[in-house]
């Protein structure tokens, strides 16, 4: 098991992801949710480099945390992620990614990559089964937390709130939902449009979760986040609503409809990582 991680040093390792992300943007041939992939980075980052109890060396450790990604077109996202981490190979990620057979698809199947909790993709789906297995532990009164990275936009369904309201009916303070609120959709921005999510900390309050709103690029503000989660035998589950930006670090992708996925120039590629290099710090 590694060590914790500083602030500064996990500052370091989230620069490597978003690099490692832009070059598989600028190489494969297809497109890249990368938009989304820049927006979560920094969470993927401060979660698998230091809030989670996993080890790569014991994949299938029954005191691990579990992690669930209902967003699961960030899937490559939390491939690199775990690939630094020392789970998988990353060359082997560029090599293989989107490929018929590969194991690293589009999105994540647990079956076709152990150390992969769950096959994931179809939105609005993830905090229910997070809802389930964090249940299960505390029926089995293990001690391990349960993780689930959602994007803001699925939670218009009502699947997430049903779940929400059934995380706290259950009591289940081993359940953490991390929110990547972004204020983006695929095709529109979620406070512009039809669909409105504000006041949106208010509604995991008012369905009785310990709610925590935090910088999502802001690594210092994440992991005192994590550090203040209340014991795992509390009562309340936890949302961290995580303030991101899409595209973030990217000048030409922040903000921007156009880059919810897409893929990269060589020129492009290159200016996007000179950027996202020049932020180190910030």
């Amino acid at each position: 098991m590694q060590g914790k991680l500083t602030v500064a040093e996990l500052e370091e390792k989230a620069i490597e992801l978003k690099t490692k992300l832009l070059t598989l943007c600028g190489t494969y041939a297809g497109v890249v949710h990368i938009g989304g992939d820049l927006s979560a980075a920094d969470i993927f980052t401060a979660l698998y480099q230091y809030g989670l109890n996993v080890d790569p060396k014991d994949i299938m450790m029954p005191t691990r945390d579990r992690f669930i990604l209902s967003k699961g077109h960030a899937a490559v996202c939390m491939y690199i992620t775990m690939a630094i981490r020392g789970f998988f190979d990353f060359d082997e990620i560029v090599k293989t990614y989107g490929q018929l057979g590969s194991a690293y698809g589009m999105h994540p199947c647990k079956v076709q990559l152990p150390g992969v909790e769950c096959s994931s993709g179809s939105l609005g789906h993830g905090l229910s089964m997070a809802v389930g297995m964090a249940l299960s532990a505390r029926t089995k009164k293990q001690t391990n937390r349960v993780f689930c990275l959602m994007g803001d936009g699925e939670t218009c369904e009502g699947s997430v709130w049903e779940a929400a309201q059934t995380g706290s009916s259950y009591k289940l303070g081993n359940l953490v939902a991390l929110i990547d609120r972004n204020k983006q959709l695929m095709s529109s921005f979620s406070e512009a449009g039809d669909i409105t999510l504000e006041p949106y900390a208010d509604k995991w309050a008012a369905f009785g979760w310990n709610t925590v709103v935090v910088d999502g690029h802001n690594m210092a503000d994440l992991v005192k986040a994590i550090d203040n989660l209340p014991a795992v035998d509390s009562d309340k589950p936890t949302a961290l609503v995580c303030e991101t930006i899409k595209g973030h670090g990217v000048s030409f992708m922040e903000k921007v409809i156009g880059w919810h996925a897409g893929s990269l120039s060589e020129e492009d590629m290159n200016k996007a990582i000179a950027e996202v290099s020049a932020g180190r710090g910030a």
